[in-house]
């Protein structure tokens, strides 16, 4: 019998690892929720309406059509034995395994105040994007039904959590606001819209240098976005967000539209493998992998990609993006192809840092890329290639490098659309 490869997860890193299994001698069975790789980094686009929710999407079926030894399926992974080799479905499915890939990604996570998810939508998944679109138009029709004015909580939005995504998100709301709905409404004034950055955070985007947060603050504060860190959120409600300065003292900000750009959680089929595996956790759930990113004791379970802690000299782990998930998943994809035919092992994981980076608007971001620091239109232009090269489908790069070109010359979004239920009424 061929040997039997089980990945649960078709992000980023369960698509690497299928990838590399591409010459392999064996059955390889992809599990996912979802039909399709969602690239996630372009999410806040789908959000602000520049891309439409197939522009960063690719069927797995399709992305698999030609590799024969891929088998993808619909469904959500509820339990993991270990002892036996083998992973239940939630609708009762049991799929054996030689060999397990972990890729399940992570999810959205209030730190214990899921009260106020319904009042400030994430940022994780495409319908978390359809509904971030939903609100930011909609305020500004309410604020148009309303006449409102000046500072206004339909025309307030705050966007909770000062890092990459966050900092997209505000940049592109105040492109919004100044430029594309400029001309669009009678009686309110878009461009006077009050956008504002909150995060407990000593500053803005922590993941990068000081150096380059203070670029990107200068940047933000050109188009109009106001940061505020040092400050810790107390409650979100349909009035707007309570927050605590440092010496204690609280203040409230008036606002309907509230944006959650906060932190990650572990997904429950983790926690799962860590008492089924008896596998070693961190304090926020990890998985501690070994240096080939196989759990103690099972070589024949791998743990990649936001899930996955890998210790570093510093002590710290890797950070949860792209690149990381990429990296791991092809990886652990090489070592069982190597396995397979009997060859040695691969050296211990070594992680490559090709930089970070974050878009702030229109010919304005920052970037450290193979140790330089970029800002401004630089920095935005390796920004936007590194994203084309990494879309999936050849098919989707065009379209997103037609609609951003047309965006870059007429501040247009062609994905205005208000979908869905009227979270009023919910």
């Amino acid at each position: 019998m061929r040997h039997k490869v089980l990945i649960l997860g078709g992000g980023f890193a369960g698509l690497s690892a299928a990838r590399a299994l591409k010459k392999a001698d064996a059955d390889i069975t992809l599990v996912d929720r979802r039909n399709f790789h969602l690239f996630q980094p372009l999410l806040y686009q789908v959000a602000t309406g520049t891309l439409s929710p197939s522009d960063i999407a690719g069927p797995l079926r399709s992305i698999f059509s030609k590799q024969r030894n891929v088998r993808v399926l619909l469904g959500e992974a509820r339990d993991i034995d270990a002892a036996k080799r083998v992973v239940t479905l939630a609708d009762g499915t049991a799929l054996e395994y030689d060999t397990l890939i972990v890729a399940a990604g992570s999810t959205t996570t209030y730190f214990g105040h899921d009260d106020w998810a319904p009042h400030a939508p994430c940022l994780k998944s495409m319908e978390d994007a359809v509904e971030m679109r939903h609100r930011i138009y909609f305020a500004f029709e309410k604020a148009e039904l309303e006449g409102a004015e000046g500072q206004s909580p339909w025309l307030t939005f705050v966007i909770v959590g000062a890092g990459a995504t966050g900092v997209e998100l505000a940049g592109a709301l105040s492109e919004i606001a100044r430029k594309t709905l400029k001309d669009d409404f009678r009686s309110i004034h878009p461009e006077q819209s009050q956008l504002l950055i909150v995060d407990q955070a000593p500053r803005l985007l922590p993941a990068f240098s000081e150096h380059l947060a203070m670029k990107a603050e200068k940047q933000l504060l050109e188009l109009g976005v106001r940061v505020r860190c040092g400050l810790r959120v107390t409650c979100i409600d349909s009035d707007g967000v309570k927050l605590e300065r440092p010496d204690g003292t609280s203040f409230e900000i008036p606002s309907k539209t509230v944006l959650w750009a906060g932190g990650v959680a572990i997904p429950g089929i983790v926690k799962d493998l860590v008492h089924a595996a008896d596998a070693p956790a961190d304090r926020r759930g990890l998985v501690k992998v070994q240096p080939d990113l196989t759990v103690p004791n099972h070589p024949e379970i791998f743990v990649v990609g936001d899930i996955a802690f890998v210790e570093q000299e510093d002590g710290r782990g890797l950070p949860g993006v792209a690149q990381v998930a990429m990296q791991q998943g092809k990886y652990a994809g090489q070592t069982i192809l190597r396995r397979l035919k009997a060859q040695g092992p691969l050296p211990p994981f070594q992680y490559s840092d090709r930089g970070d980076l974050a878009v702030i608007g229109r010919a304005a971001a920052v970037a450290k890329v193979f140790g330089h620091e970029l800002w401004g239109f630089p920095a935005w232009f390796v920004w936007a290639f590194i994203h084309i090269l990494y879309l999936i489908e050849f098919q989707s790069r065009i379209i997103v490098m037609i609609r951003w070109a047309f965006q870059y010359v007429t501040f247009s979004r062609g994905a205005r659309l208000i979908t869905g239920a009227d979270h009023e009424k919910n």
